[in-house]
């Protein structure tokens, strides 16, 4: 199971966050329904055939520091292991991950100029905003449940972020920067680190792997879409996160999560690099049931949302149906 934040939040375009509270009564839910394994298990249980139907593996994304401060005391709780994929470049910088500084610019409640130009890779872009450019605190709550990949964009400012989200993802981050420099500019706003939105520090990255229920694994450097990098600045990527992450815990970390993780988001090749770095094990982003022929190094994974209890045992018992399908 794929999580990435613990929080509440006004504005979640991706469906990232899992309230508190409905965490918790998803791992009441497992607890009682399910048995829940460490993904670091998985290889050897896998190897020994001893993998059922009912074994859960949880993980999480990015590294947000409510990981720490709301997701760790509820697993500890009800005892659930997990593994953290880390994105070693955020660890105690002071800016926020590109897509939700993008949502902090743009979906928030602010008035901002009618007309954006941007010069965006090599190629110029010109939007216009109109009355959208004053957003109100009463359309930004009335839209708070908007969702880029599947709702239709209810405003301009909805229809430009996805925009610049579709433009900003495939680029290096050093491009990507520029851009959101510029889009700082253009809105008046000062450079800063929603404390709702803020990333581990290195402090916070050990305390994390403190513990024998959380793995730390890599996320790459700068959360880029694979893909879309050239060999080299794959190899960097994925070797340098993992250089990085044993430097700060002093222990080998073997597990990797694509960034992104859609089939789209990493090749054949980044998959042989992420093998040759010495993972042994690596994780994606798409649905689906892991058996004895599943690939160690493209491991599916399904998206949670911010489900209540109900809902999410709901659709426990059906993946549950799933697999037992699968296997059978």
């Amino acid at each position: 199971m794929l999580y990435h934040r613990i929080a509440t939040l006004g504005s979640d375009p991706w469906a990232l966050s899992v309230t508190p509270q409905h965490f918790a009564e998803h791992l009441e839910v497992l607890r009682e329904q399910a048995r829940t394994i460490p993904l670091q298990q998985l290889p050897k249980a896998l190897s020994n055939g001893n993998v059922e139907d009912r074994h859960v593996i949880v993980t999480f994304d990015d590294g947000y520091s409510d990981n720490l401060h709301n997701a760790k005391p509820i697993l500890e709780h009800y005892d659930i292991p997990a593994t953290v994929f880390i994105t070693t470049g955020y660890i105690g910088n002071e800016v926020e991950v590109w897509s939700d500084a993008l949502d902090g610019l743009l979906l928030q409640p602010e008035r901002l100029p009618k007309t954006l130009c941007l010069d965006i890779d090599g190629s110029n872009y010109q939007w216009e905003l109109g009355e959208a450019a004053h957003y109100s605190a009463y359309a930004s709550h009335r839209n708070k449940n908007w969702r880029a990949w599947k709702d239709i964009p209810p405003s301009p400012r909805h229809r430009l972020y996805l925009a610049l989200w579709e433009l900003l993802k495939p680029l290096a981050e050093d491009k990507r920067q520029r851009v959101l420099d510029e889009l700082v500019v253009w809105a008046g706003a000062e450079p800063a680190v929603r404390t709702t939105h803020r990333t581990l520090s290195l402090e916070e990255t050990f305390a994390l792997a403190q513990g024998e229920l959380i793995e730390v694994g890599a996320h790459t450097v700068t959360h880029s879409s694979l893909a879309a990098l050239p060999a080299t600045s794959q190899r960097n990527q994925i070797q340098q996160s993992k250089i990085q992450l044993e430097e700060i815990l002093d222990r080998p970390v073997t597990s990797f999560a694509y960034p992104y993780g859609t089939r789209s988001d990493y090749t054949a090749q980044t998959v042989r690099i992420v093998q040759d770095a010495g993972f042994v094990r690596a994780c994606s982003n798409f649905a689906g049931v892991i058996g004895q022929s599943t690939d160690r190094f493209q491991l599916p994974r399904i998206h949670v949302e911010n489900w209540d209890g109900e809902e999410f045992a709901r659709l426990l018992s059906r993946w549950f149906w799933f697999s037992r399908w699968f296997h059978d």
